[in-house]
């Protein structure tokens, strides 16, 4: 956390670094795992094998010193596969909004939770899916997306776009309309053509996550809590908008730490989680 960025530049939170601590390893040491990737409008699948990696040291002109050595990791695997094992194409576009939710990992390699994996090694097997489709939480996140099913935008770009209009001041919260007003410029000292990029790189560097709690954040449009929502909050209240000084987090953190010291309001929350 004190001496690694991510390739945007950005400085990974405490959950984020922790789940790269080791990666390598687990990468090395896999045997037999299923692995999921998204590419563009496919999903794709293999499995590990028992076979030991290989390394080699990625070769880049440039200044020694400029940038650390990058070491590839070669780990054998089963040919990738974009069909379930009874040969149906595995189109993003055609799985379930609440699969898309928790398959959809911004580029990061973590294991999914005991109830998702079943339902993506079903999904792999070709196997019937109604199980989980019928269920309540499943059936809610069909519903609202059958509810906007126009949408240019999906709910993480509608997400980032707003809270790039908050922090140039160009949405006010009342009766939940939209209206402009002026704002101080030396406010915000991201060029606005690089607000957005920079919005979308944090929220990959952490991972979806709240930079304080951890919580998985969630996006407008599809929001199941509205307290989880994405909420831009400057590390430093008396700072500006600038790089360097923003993270995302949840709504309701965001209100409890209102103008208060990031570092201090990190202890008390740490306080309180001691006593749970």
């Amino acid at each position: 956390m004190l001496h690694s960025k991510s390739a945007a530049g950005i400085a990974p939170t405490r959950p984020v670094a922790s789940r790269w601590f080791n990666l390598m390893t687990t990468v090395a040491e896999s045997a037999g795992d299923v692995w999921i990737h998204r590419e563009k409008d496919a999903l794709w699948w293999t499995t590990s094998l028992p076979d030991g990696p290989s390394f080699e040291r990625f070769q880049e002109p440039r200044p020694l010193g400029d940038k650390p050595d990058v070491i590839i990791c070669h780990k054998p695997c089963d040919p990738w596969s974009n069909r379930n094992r009874k040969g149906n194409r595995l189109d993003w576009n055609s799985l379930h909004p609440r699969a898309q939710e928790f398959l959809f990992t911004e580029g990061t390699l973590q294991q999914l939770s005991p109830a998702n994996a079943e339902y993506a090694l079903a999904l792999i097997g070709g196997d019937d899916l109604l199980p989980w489709h019928g269920l309540r939480e499943w059936q809610a996140k069909a519903s609202r997306r059958r509810k906007n099913p126009g949408l240019v935008f999906n709910a993480r770009q509608k997400s980032i776009a707003y809270m790039a209009m908050m922090a140039k001041g160009t949405v006010a919260g009342a009766n939940g309309q939209q209206v402009l007003r002026t704002v101080k410029n030396k406010d915000l000292l991201i060029p606005e053509v690089e607000l957005e990029p920079y919005l979308a790189a944090l929220l990959d560097a952490q991972e979806g996550l709240c930079a304080i709690t951890g919580l998985r954040l969630q996006f407008h449009g599809e929001e199941e809590d509205a307290e989880m929502l994405c909420s831009l909050d400057r590390i430093d209240s008396n700072g500006h908008y600038a790089f360097g000084n923003l993270q995302i987090v949840c709504r309701f953190i965001n209100r409890w730490k209102s103008s208060g010291d990031d570092g201090e309001f990190r202890r008390l929350l740490s306080a309180v989680r001691s006593l749970a």
